[in-house]
C-alpha cells in the first residue's frame, strides 16, 4: 500500500495563512460547579478570519 500524502513540513506562517484565508471557528463552555450546583456557565464562541481590502482603489475615487 502506498501513502498517498507525503510528510512535509509546512511553515508557521503558511499555515496561519491557510487558516485565516478560509476562517476558523472557535467554541467552548466553562461551567463552574459547587457541590453539586452549577453557579456560573461561560459560552465562547469566536470567528476568526482575515479580511481583504479588494476594492480600496475604488473606495478612494480612483
Amino acid at each position: 500500500m502506498t501513502h498517498a500524502v507525503e510528510r512535509r513540513e509546512v511553515a508557521l506562517v503558511d499555515l496561519l495563512d491557510r487558516v485565516l484565508a478560509g476562517g476558523v471557528v472557535i467554541a467552548g463552555e466553562i461551567t463552574l460547579t459547587i457541590a453539586d450546583v452549577d453557579l456560573v456557565r461561560i459560552s465562547l464562541r469566536a470567528l476568526i478570519a482575515s479580511v481583504r481590502a479588494e476594492n480600496q482603489d475604488d473606495d478612494d475615487g480612483h
